[in-house]
């Protein structure tokens, strides 16, 4: 089988860079390296958001939570889902619009324009928190790639990164923003289908060799058969909390995904999107939640050293070889362009949002995109050290992720899109604190209990109000 593998591995890779090599050959200008220039539809957009915001997360991470925790777990796709719905059908449009209005590139960029008075201030705290946990979450994605050549090839996870980061970095490097969106859209579409088509072939074996999931569930552990994970009272609400509190980080504060927002074209756009990106995260999320349930019943709790290589070995288990091979592949290669997406969003912070503007450094057209492609460079080795020095699990890193900067930024854009008193002091405040807490938050057991991805979002919003009403903006 590996043999397969490797070869649809290999003509996959060439595919994904090739269409890469493509768009670098396309004139791009810095706004269309970037954010695309308005040239991508917004079914492509909608695929690319839906792979940005899960690939190793979704593939590895939560299959693996599931099989570790048992039904329980559903809670984390409620909120997922409800957070993903919430943002394409209220935030989408209006992103796209206040892109326009303010002629923005990045999400700081817009926070900045919106609050002129605390401009460089807010681009220069966003862009210290964007950049000091994104590259936690591209560290991850790139150690869930390292973990899939390890299960997939027995390749060494340390040479598995190192290949990772040299892809990464070459298709960052070539096309910018549109053949990562690009790119996105296939992986996106392998995703889907094999979160659909793994969990259907799972049933079909679990009932062909006279399985019960019932049965599974009671004998993996106490409380894997349980809605609620075997909470009673109280434990209730922080185990809900806790798994529902990715919804959070969903509200226009993750700026890998609020950029695909942000390069919307038009309003026929928004709703393609936004009824592409609902279909796709039912149908994923409910295949994943399966993956899992399915893989305690076919799997004991002992099987797996590391519980987030579920899939990839359900995969090769249950498929036949090259159709396993085309699967792997697909997966592997989602999980390295999303690592690019991360990788993007770093990059325009710093050119656009510090070179660019907090700077004002005077670069031409030419200068600002070979800068960029500098920082492309750095991170994704950045990137690459981090994954390998850490050995923490794809689910916690991303959840420190998904607390520093979407728990952070989210209430920041709430309140400037929906409330007329949110000052620039107030979304300074939103920043620091969200920042400040998140780290002082995960470095004691609090985190253990409360999440930060609920801590974080409450605490970063109560600062800006607070001093959006001591500090409110001047009248001009």
């Amino acid at each position: 089988m590996n043999n397969i593998i490797i070869v649809e591995f290999i003509l996959y890779c060439l595919v994904i860079l090739g269409i890469g090599y493509y768009f670098s050959r396309t004139k791009l200008d810095h706004s269309a390296f970037l954010l695309g220039g308005k040239k991508l539809p917004g079914w492509a957009l909608a695929f690319s958001e839906r792979a940005t915001g899960e690939s190793a997360w979704l593939l590895l991470g939560y299959t693996g939570f599931v099989f570790a925790t048992g039904l329980s777990g559903i809670w984390v796709a409620a909120g997922i889902a409800l957070g993903i719905i919430f943002a394409w059908l209220f935030l989408a449009k209006k992103f796209m619009e206040e892109r326009d209005k303010y002629n923005v590139l990045t999400l700081p960029d817009y926070l900045a324009a919106r609050f002129g008075a605390q401009a460089n201030l807010i681009r220069w705290f966003a862009t210290i928190l964007i950049s000091s946990f994104l590259m936690f979450y591209l560290s991850a994605q790139v150690a869930g790639a390292g973990k899939m050549l390890f299960t997939t090839f027995g390749l060494n996870e340390t040479t598995g990164v190192v290949l990772a980061t040299i892809v990464v970095i070459g298709l960052a490097f070539t096309g910018g923003f549109i053949s990562v969106v690009w790119t996105d859209m296939i992986q996106s579409v392998m995703m889907l289908i094999t979160l659909v088509a793994l969990p259907i072939v799972a049933l079909v074996y679990i009932n062909t060799n006279d399985l019960s999931i019932s049965s599974a569930l009671a004998e993996a552990g106490s409380t894997h058969d349980a809605w609620f994970g075997g909470a009673t009272g109280f434990a209730i609400g922080l185990l809900f909390f806790n798994n529902f509190s990715w919804f959070f980080g969903f509200l226009g504060g993750q700026p890998q995904l609020s950029a695909r927002f942000m390069a919307l074209r038009g309003k026929k756009d928004v709703r393609t999107g936004r009824n592409v990106a609902i279909l796709w995260t039912f149908f994923a999320y409910g295949g994943a939640f399966m993956i899992g349930v399915t893989a305690i019943t076919i799997y004991s709790q002992t099987t797996f050293a590391d519980t987030e290589t579920v899939l990839p070995h359900m995969v090769m288990d249950l498929m036949p070889a090259w159709i396993a091979g085309i699967l792997l592949s697909g997966i592997l290669a989602a999980i390295i362009t999303t690592a690019d997406s991360q990788l993007m969003v770093v990059t325009s912070s710093v050119s656009e949002d510090i070179l660019h503007k907090a700077l004002k450094l005077d670069l031409s057209e030419k200068q600002l995109l070979t800068a960029s492609r500098i920082i492309i460079i750095v991170c994704g080795l950045i990137g690459m050290i981090i994954a390998l020095a850490s050995d923490t699990l794809l689910y916690l890193i991303v959840g420190w992720a998904w607390a520093g900067v979407g728990g952070t930024l989210s209430p920041a854009i709430i309140l400037t899109f929906f409330w007329k008193r949110y000052s620039g002091v107030g979304v300074i405040a939103t920043i620091v604190s969200g920042f400040v807490f998140t780290v002082l938050w995960i470095s004691t057991p609090l985190d253990s209990i409360i999440t930060s991805r609920f801590t974080t979002f409450f605490i970063a919003a109560f600062f800006g109000i607070v001093f959006s009403l001591l500090f409110p903006n001047k009248k001009s």
